[in-house]
């Protein structure tokens, strides 16, 4: 998995996460001004804008999540999924649409799941 793709995914979810809890945004008006501003920033720094700024795009639906169920570790944990899936899965899933929204989709559920069982295992700890 390269950095990169990484950070850019940590970037996204975490900062339309947080935009999305002020007073006049919600989670899409969020997602869509970072993936705007995003892509000005890649485009001007001159980076690889196609990619860079898909990659941005797709990590604002992990930071779409709901706030009241997920906090700041679960969406960390998401996006650090989602670059994996976007790096290994999104190339196989050629011709389908919504592959960036599948990859969001199965990398917060993962999360949501890996966090719920690591409650149950606290539980029984002594």
């Amino acid at each position: 998995m390269s950095i990169d793709l990484l950070l850019i995914s940590l970037l996204g979810a975490i900062s339309t996460y947080l935009l999305a809890k002020r007073n006049r945004f919600d989670a899409i008006r969020a997602s869509s001004c970072l993936s705007i501003l995003a892509y000005g920033i890649f485009h001007l720094i001159d980076l690889n804008t196609e990619l860079y700024s898909l990659v941005f795009f797709g990590s604002t639906f992990v930071g779409m999540s709901a706030p009241v169920r997920f906090g700041i570790e679960s969406i960390c944990l998401s996006a650090v999924l989602f670059a994996l899936f976007f790096e290994y899965l999104i190339p196989h899933l050629t011709g389908f649409g919504g592959a960036l929204g599948i990859s969001a989709f199965l990398s917060v559920c993962l999360s949501h799941i890996a966090f719920l069982l690591l409650a149950k295992i606290k539980s029984f700890a002594p």
